[in-house]
């Protein structure tokens, strides 16, 4: 069965956070996450545009270079699909190809806009996305391949419509549900109304702040929890620091007191080095 099925299955919170290349991936994998996501946000920021602007070949690429370095069950932001429903299918044929464990399909406006990224939504109709989750569900080879039917509903609708999309999304073959909530209420109510298993995308810095936590998910019904921003974000904060410091010729304080070496010995560390160097002296470096 495929892990992440498995996983999804029990009865805890499963965290997958998000990862944008395949040293992030190893980094949450030494962390001792049990699943990673890659996200269509996360990863348009790293980019320099938006969800909106990257394409399906752009992200089974990545995702390839991941799954070569990473054997955690890895999701895919898969948008909207990159289509209808005829193109769902090569969508879905192409993700499975790249080893991904799952794909996330939410019921948004093709093509996608960046107004989505401040909180305007452009649904479609309730009978497309059914038709388009329903071809997602054919078109998989694996079985225990995951398909998760995402809505926004709540940002721009009522609870009820938001229930009746997930509904449908879930009688044409979504396996996991994802309805975007921010209040504790929302929380409470998807999980009454839907059972599980669920999926949200939040932090547990917002979960803390909107008086809920981990344990008050599971019992709700949700069984994935993404963090879709805080490594991105953390990511630019850093950087931008880094690149100020050897700007203005304080970089090496960045690394006080150990120095950078220990930093690339750590480094070193998360991406195997010693077993490259230990093939090589079994082979060519005899």
């Amino acid at each position: 069965m495929n892990k992440l099925r498995a996983m999804l299955e029990g009865t805890s919170l499963v965290e997958a956070p998000v990862v944008f290349n395949p040293l992030s991936a190893k980094l949450a994998e030494a962390a001792g996450f049990p699943a990673i996501y890659l996200g269509g946000g996360g990863l348009g920021y790293i980019q320099c545009v938006t969800e909106a602007n990257l394409t399906l070949t752009e992200m089974v690429r990545i995702g390839i270079d991941i799954r070569t370095v990473c054997p955690l069950p890895l999701i895919l932001d898969g948008a909207c699909g990159w289509g209808d429903p005829m193109h769902l299918h090569r969508t879905i044929n192409m993700v499975e190809a790249a080893g991904f464990a799952g794909i996330e399909i939410e019921d948004q406006l093709l093509p996608k806009r960046a107004h989505h990224h401040i909180g305007i939504e452009h649904m479609i109709g309730i009978e497309l996305m059914s038709a388009k989750i329903r071809e997602a569900a054919n078109a998989r080879r694996d079985r225990d391949f995951v398909i998760i039917g995402r809505t926004n509903a709540l940002r721009s609708s009522t609870m009820d419509d938001a229930m009746r999309r997930a509904e449908a999304y879930r009688s044409a073959g979504a396996d996991v549900l994802l309805v975007m909530a921010q209040t504790a209420e929302h929380f409470r109510e998807i999980g009454r109304r839907l059972g599980p298993p669920l999926m949200t995308l939040t932090s547990e810095g917002h979960l803390r702040k909107i008086g809920l936590a981990r344990s008050d998910l599971a019992a709700l019904g949700f069984r994935l929890m993404v963090d879709a921003m805080t490594p991105v974000l953390l990511f630019h904060k850093v950087m931008k620091r880094c690149y100020r410091a050897m700007a203005e010729g304080n970089s090496a304080a960045l690394f006080a007191p150990e120095g950078m070496g220990r930093e690339q010995n750590e480094l070193h560390q998360t991406i195997g080095l010693d077993e490259l160097l230990a093939i090589e002296r079994a082979t060519v470096e005899k």
